[in-house]
């Protein structure tokens, strides 16, 4: 085993050459980070912006940080070269060079003035405050390079990543929203009298803060990724543009119902018009056809027949007076509840119809079946029967006379049935003379 010094075994040429080429490499890569850093467009915007919040906070650290990197880099820097010259001085190392070689590469041989070093996040526990310079190894300050170079970049590239994504997004939205105000505005949803309209207004507001806090504190809108160590690892968090882009898409679907509404507010009218016409045709009806039932049918109960509804033909004419003033966002509503509300009156009105009439219609069925017998009976020779003749004769006037008795009359239709039943299945019984009969016939 060669010679041993404070820092172990004396290297050999061949281990003094390995080292150097390492560390030459990492000298480059470093160097290539450290380039790479400073011309970061997140790292310019950073050191351009008026920040806030956490933003402004991690960023001073940060810049603290990278200005500790370039110091170490630099003490890196002159070691290597230190350690270059060295082993150039003769192609075979003497001893003493290698000792020395040894001792550079190895040991805490590079010094790093005291006030640089109080910038690091995580001195040495045994550096106490206030000292005026601090030694550390070679392969000490790759460590701390690389600690500190991840956490710079970590917080370059998620503020970058936050005003890469969220501002432009945000003044999409934005000029969306500006076209959907003119659009609502054309349509009459207006701040103060229509709730889209004051929906628009929060929006514009909410995107307007939205955008300078991302603009200065982009940080605050920066979600780490869980388990991650990677610099930037995590997304811009959307969550507030997101609920604002739903809103002004709920707002646009109501602005187009309304400038449907437009489009089609002079049809829906006209046939607003024409069923509410029909209602009250249908109810006029009615009530004509309840004075002729209680003219014509005797002890029954008519119901009364109430007139149209005047304040539906007041919503209709306020309708058409929101169309002539292009009032379309109050017309929307009104329309939707006037065509229910009409087609329920016109549905009424034919009900009401058919209880008033249902009387006569009662007297009608009396009437038909009671011919339909005489009918029958006469086809099978039994029309001069005299028992027939006088029952049906006693229903018919019943029937035909006013007022109509309705119970009576039905009563009396179902005693010529009756009678007309027995004689049709009377095998003994002869047509018109009440004896027996040479044929027969089930009854009706």
């Amino acid at each position: 085993m060669g010679d041993t010094g404070p820092t172990g075994p004396v290297m050999d040429r061949d281990e003094v050459d390995r080292a150097l080429a390492r560390l030459g490499a990492e000298h480059e890569a470093v160097e290539t980070s450290l380039l790479a850093l400073q011309d970061h467009a997140g790292r310019r915007l950073l050191e351009g912006a008026e920040l806030t919040g956490v933003t402004v906070e991690r960023w001073s650290a940060a810049e603290a940080s990278i200005t500790l990197l370039w110091s170490y880099f630099d003490a890196y820097t002159g070691a290597l070269r230190t350690a270059r010259e060295i082993r150039s001085r003769r192609r075979w190392s003497s001893r003493e060079d290698l000792a020395e070689l040894t001792e550079l590469l190895r040991g805490e041989a590079v010094t790093v003035a005291g006030g640089t070093a109080a910038l690091a996040q995580a001195p040495a526990p045994d550096q106490g405050p206030g000292r005026l310079s601090e030694r550390y190894s070679l392969a000490t300050l790759v460590d701390r390079m690389n600690q500190l170079y991840a956490t710079s970049l970590d917080m370059v590239v998620a503020a970058d990543a936050v005003w890469s994504a969220l501002p432009a997004r945000i003044d999409l939205l934005a000029a969306e929203l500006q076209r959907t105000r003119k659009l609502a505005h054309s349509v009459g949803v207006r701040p103060g009298e229509h709730p889209s309209g004051d929906d628009l207004e929060r929006i514009t507001r909410t995107l307007t803060r939205l955008r300078e806090r991302v603009i200065s504190d982009p940080l605050a809108f920066w979600l780490p990724a869980e388990g991650s160590s990677a610099p930037g690892g995590g997304r811009p968090d959307t969550t507030v543009y997101d609920r604002e882009a739903r809103a002004l898409e709920e707002v646009r679907r109501e602005i187009d119902a309304v400038l449907a509404v437009r489009q089609d507010a002079e049809q829906r009218i006209v046939r607003l018009r024409d069923v509410l016409s029909r209602a009250d045709r249908t109810l006029a009806e009615a009530r004509t056809a309840r004075g002729e039932v209680l003219a014509k049918i005797a002890a029954t109960e008519v119901p009364v027949v109430s007139g149209p509804p005047i304040v539906l033909q007041e919503q209709l004419a306020a309708a058409a007076e929101y169309r002539r003033h292009a009032q379309w966002h109050r017309l929307s509503p009104l329309l939707e509840s006037l065509e229910e509300k009409a087609e329920d009156e016109l549905l009424r009105a034919r009900e009401s119809l058919t209880a008033v009439t249902a009387p006569l219609a009662v007297r009608a069925e009396l009437r038909g079946r009671l011919d339909a017998y005489k009918a029958k009976v006469a086809r099978l020779g039994f029309a001069e029967d005299p028992e027939l003749a006088e029952k049906y004769e006693r229903a018919r006037r019943m029937l035909w006379s006013a007022p109509c008795d309705l119970r009576v009359a039905e009563q009396a239709v179902l005693r010529y049935q009756h009678a007309a039943a027995e004689a049709l299945a009377s095998p003994g019984r002869v047509p018109g003379q009440g004896g027996p009969a040479d044929r027969t016939e089930p009854g009706v």
